[in-house]
């Protein structure tokens, strides 16, 4: 090839960022958004949030109050806000511990074959059987109420519920690894099975886990917001945003906007997640079922 070809090539190629497909740019432009809004939420909050008489209490929409005034005088606006960081820290760190935990079962199961490998199959389907919030809400009885309302026990619900699923595509994924080459020649150097499946599995199955990663996170806060509804999340008067749609859906005749704010901002955080993912899939040459299941 000539230095001129090189240079025809060159020039022929397109920037990242423009071939890349709308939804993933889309998706990312809108997660930017709430990553900067979670960041400087605290700073340009005009009222803190927990500060009551803030306004006339369910005194609706206005330039000072723009997603209007609770039953106790609390800035709503403020309050989402000051919640955005909640969110995606409980959402990015549950999905982690779900990644880890379900990536490490799936590549084991994977790995192992045989009576090990139905085993934890089988195990993995009857997890999966169960819905998210009957999983969840289980999770939440077995902890006990020593942990009602702490972060680290939705961490923990989030985990468990997505492990599971995880589990079951990380084993898909390594099942078309584990005849090659390369890893029959691990086993028969004698390396551990942790050893071949940190140095050959996982980084040949990584961009599967990526996009699965990338999904789950984005169902994540929609879960969150579930549990923090019902009541079995974080507890008053914490800022999160399914719990400020609790405790202020008595109003949603007298003043919607104290429900649609952090309704609204709720859901463009999951289509932006979401539409990040599929774009990132399709980057990677991957299907998305965006169903979640």
């Amino acid at each position: 090839m000539t230095i001129e070809d090189t240079a025809g090539d060159l020039s022929e190629r397109r920037p990242f960022w423009r071939t890349a497909p709308l939804s993933f740019k889309v998706g990312l432009a809108i997660l930017g958004l709430h990553l900067v809004i979670a960041v400087a939420g605290p700073f340009i909050a005009p009222f803190g949030a927990v500060e009551i008489g803030t306004g006339v209490p369910v005194s609706g929409m206005s330039l000072q109050h723009p997603m209007g005034v609770d039953q106790i005088g609390r800035d709503v606006f403020s309050r989402v806000l000051h919640g955005a960081h909640i969110v995606i820290l409980l959402a990015l760190a549950g999905t982690i511990v779900g990644l880890a935990l379900g990536s490490l079962i799936g590549l084991l199961s994977a790995y192992n074959g045989g009576l090990f490998d139905e085993v934890v199959q089988r195990v993995i389907e009857a997890f999966v059987s169960i819905p998210y919030i009957v999983l969840g809400l289980l999770t939440v009885y077995a902890a006990g109420p020593e942990f009602g309302g702490e972060p680290a026990l939705m961490v923990l619900v989030i985990a468990i519920v997505y492990a599971p699923r995880i589990a079951r595509m990380a084993r898909a994924a390594a099942l078309e690894v584990v005849t090659r080459d390369y890893v029959t020649a691990a086993r028969l150097r004698g390396e551990s099975a942790l050893s071949v499946i940190w140095r050959d599995l996982a980084p040949n199955t990584a961009s599967t886990l990526l996009v699965e990663f990338a999904l789950r996170t984005g169902y994540a806060p929609a879960l969150i917001a579930a549990f923090g509804f019902l009541g079995f999340g974080v507890q008053p008067p914490t800022p999160e945003w399914g719990l400020m749609i609790s405790e202020n859906r008595n109003l949603i005749l007298i003043s919607p906007v104290t429900v649609l704010g952090p309704g609204l901002a709720l859901a463009s955080l999951v289509v932006g997640v979401n539409l990040a993912a599929e774009g990132l899939a399709r980057i990677l040459g991957h299907s998305v079922d965006l169903s979640g299941r």
